[in-house]
């Protein structure tokens, strides 16, 4: 996300720019998905514009609210937020210090078709997609580009008994079997998408293979 007077209304203008010299200051929460998206943006510019990169600069911070606040102050130039809890900014006139846009959402088209189908506040269901891929495509390496959808997993006590794991699994699947919770997550945004520990820890250790060059990148 960036100001909405901001002169970039793209992805695309603000990776042309960092490859032209402009510094571009982007507000991230280290160690969390901010930072992953951070990093691939990088990346993608360092593909394109070799040694450019540098000029696409981290401003560690810290929660949500934190990085909102370094972009009303003017301190950052673009920040990595959540759509549900952004999407107010993006109602206001250019002239509110606070008014926001959005450049680029990282889900893919898929899962965002699995979200509320009247779209979220004000923003329609086709506009959100013209934030995502294949409309706004970062690549990741030669042959694909990245996506990366924000999930939630309880995590556990290493030495937590597995019969109390196995307890919260079967309850979990239980209200999920129920229908009602869907509906409550649907309204705010979010993707029902029920896995047991064994299946979450099996698809977190995908997703880390997938995007090892990409976390590889937040140590350079």
């Amino acid at each position: 996300m960036c100001r909405k007077k901001s002169p970039y209304n793209t992805l695309d203008d603000i990776i042309n720019a960092v490859g032209e010299g402009k510094e571009i200051r982007v507000a991230i929460q280290p160690g969390g998905v901010s930072e992953i998206g951070y990093s691939a943006v990088k990346n993608a510019i360092k593909m394109k514009y070799p040694g450019q990169e540098s000029h696409f600069i981290a401003v560690n911070t810290g929660s949500q609210a934190d990085k909102n606040q370094q972009l009303f102050d003017g301190l950052a130039d673009m920040i990595q937020g959540s759509l549900p809890a952004n999407e107010q900014f993006t109602r206001l006139p250019e002239s509110d210090q606070k008014a926001m846009k959005f450049v680029w959402l990282t889900s893919t088209k898929d899962t965002i078709a699995d979200v509320n189908k009247n779209g979220f506040g004000s923003l329609s269901q086709e506009q959100i997609f013209s934030y995502a891929e294949p409309n706004v495509v970062v690549p990741m390496d030669a042959q694909s580009n990245f996506t990366f959808d924000k999930e939630f997993f309880f995590l556990y006590n290493k030495k937590m008994p597995k019969d109390q794991i196995a307890y919260i699994d079967k309850a979990l699947k239980e209200i999920y079997a129920e229908g009602e919770i869907q509906k409550t997550f649907e309204k705010a945004f979010f993707v029902p998408n029920y896995r047991d520990s064994a299946d979450a820890l099996k698809h977190l250790q995908a997703k880390n293979d997938k995007y090892k060059q990409v976390l590889a990148n937040i140590t350079e």
